[in-house]
């Protein structure tokens, strides 16, 4: 895992977290994590906002406790503008859509979310950039910043992140799935996933910082581009 440095400001670090990674380390502190890798390569980390184990992208990091504040209060006014890439299940309905669904903890399992009436406000807007017979890739914008939203509102209307364990099937995407007659090499034992995690990714933070517009970005992993030209190269995208 190799955490990247995107933009770096005497306020504020980007960093391009890998899929795998936590973003601030758990109770137990054993495991690596972006906050740590943070502190010990600029100095200091104050977290605003972080990203599930298994999904890559951007995360910001204060270095002061002031702008600590100030960031937490543009992502709470919602003046942070957060893109993601997912690769879904299926192919949307719509091409663009807003998903504008309430969300709540799930009553019996921990750490789940669920869809509910009597849940916290969650708007979510998409767009699908290309569809396949097995899958698309949409763009997300949340508005919210609610606990697995994207995961959550795509199971919702039946299109869920793909490799996703908790609201998805959790299945890895295999290249036989696509290949005929594929065989796996001498030595392996057996086939290796092209992807196997859920495949979102956070591509893009856009914010104004004391009068200066910035945005970064990060391009997508290599598990989610060799998925997408394997399927690329072996199907035509679906007609919209």
């Amino acid at each position: 895992m190799h955490p990247e440095i995107i933009l770096e400001h005497a306020d504020w670090v980007m960093i391009n977290k890998p899929a795998g990674m936590l973003s601030i380390p758990d109770r137990e502190g054993k495991e690596p994590s972006l906050k740590k890798w943070t502190e010990a390569t600029v100095g200091s980390a104050y977290t605003v906002h972080r990203l599930d184990q298994f999904t890559s992208g951007l995360i910001l990091f204060a270095k002061h406790p002031e702008s600590q504040q100030e960031l937490s209060k543009l992502f709470e006014e919602r003046k942070i503008d957060k893109r993601y890439l997912g690769l879904v299940k299926g192919t949307p309905i719509h091409a663009e859509d807003t998903i504008d669904v309430p969300m709540m903890e799930h009553p019996a399992k921990n750490g789940k979310m669920v869809t509910h009436a009597k849940g916290k406000a969650a708007l979510t807007t998409y767009k699908v950039i290309e569809a396949f017979p097995w899958m698309s890739l949409v763009e997300f914008n949340i508005h919210t910043g609610r606990t697995h939203q994207i995961r959550v509102h795509m199971q919702h209307i039946g299109h869920p992140i793909m490799c996703d364990e908790l609201y998805g099937d959790g299945q890895p995407f295999l290249l036989s799935s696509l290949k005929k007659n594929y065989k796996v090499s001498l030595n392996q034992e057996a086939e290796i996933p092209m992807l196997n995690r859920q495949a979102l990714h956070a591509w893009k933070l856009s914010f104004t910082w004391k009068g200066n517009e910035i945005s970064g970005e990060a391009p997508l992993p290599k598990d989610m581009r060799a998925t997408l030209q394997q399927v690329r190269k072996r199907s035509q995208p679906s007609k919209r």
